[in-house]
């Protein structure tokens, strides 16, 4: 059960967004970077818009999810149900998600039009637009499976946890400033030249060469 499961994070889609919500996240951020990993649960959907009440609010959540995307560790998210709103944010900010086989991703309460925050960015980003067009339109959630065929689901498993145990235990033999690296590398790569990209990556061959001469020579 997914509930057994130890998490660092826990996002409940159908709660309001509250600073406390935002504590939560900045606290789990803080120690993810002492422990070099954090996994989050992410479940349930909004019955409205109003579960964002406030703007300022919103910009501060989304200061948090910057965080947490930009965490110097591995983050691996859990989805079970439908999962939308506040939670489905948290899910697109993840490195790593898995995924129940009755997960389905919501942008869209019922008869309502989708929320226009940074998930909607996150989704073209990460999917392309064309995949994401109805979804967003038209309200059609995405199942597992066809998220996982758009690869913003990374594994589908009725095994949770033992899933999870295994992206553990492979976060444990990564850097945490050299994932942080790699990760930015890759983003930077659907958004910025080839010229403007190449300085980051020599300087980030450079930084690996240097340690393992460091290494080297002792």
């Amino acid at each position: 059960m997914v509930s057994a499961m130890r998490f660092g994070l826990e996002i409940d889609g159908s709660r309001q967004l509250t600073p406390s919500l935002v504590h939560a996240v900045e606290a789990a951020c803080a120690e993810a970077e002492r422990e070099g990993f954090l996994a989050v649960s992410v479940t349930a959907v909004p019955d409205d818009t109003h579960a964002y009440a406030d703007v300022a609010l919103v910009s501060k959540w989304e200061r948090a999810l910057r965080r947490l995307e930009r965490l110097p560790a591995t983050t691996v998210s859990v989805a079970s149900g439908a999962v939308g709103g506040i939670a489905l944010d948290t899910l697109l900010a993840t490195d790593y998600r898995i995924a129940t086989p009755d997960t389905r991703l919501e942008l869209a309460p019922s008869g309502g039009a989708a929320w226009p925050g940074m998930a909607l960015y996150r989704l073209v980003q990460q999917a392309g637009l064309a995949p994401i067009r109805r979804t967003v339109l038209l309200g059609h959630p995405l199942t597992a499976t066809k998220a996982t065929e758009l690869g913003l689901v990374d594994e589908i498993t009725g095994a949770p946890a033992a899933a999870l145990a295994a992206a553990a235990a492979a976060a444990g033999l990564r850097s945490g400033r050299e994932l942080a690296i790699r990760r930015q590398l890759m983003r930077d790569a659907a958004t910025v030249s080839f010229e403007e990209a190449l300085g980051a990556h020599l300087a980030a061959c450079d930084r690996m060469l240097r340690q393992a001469a460091s290494g080297a020579g002792r």
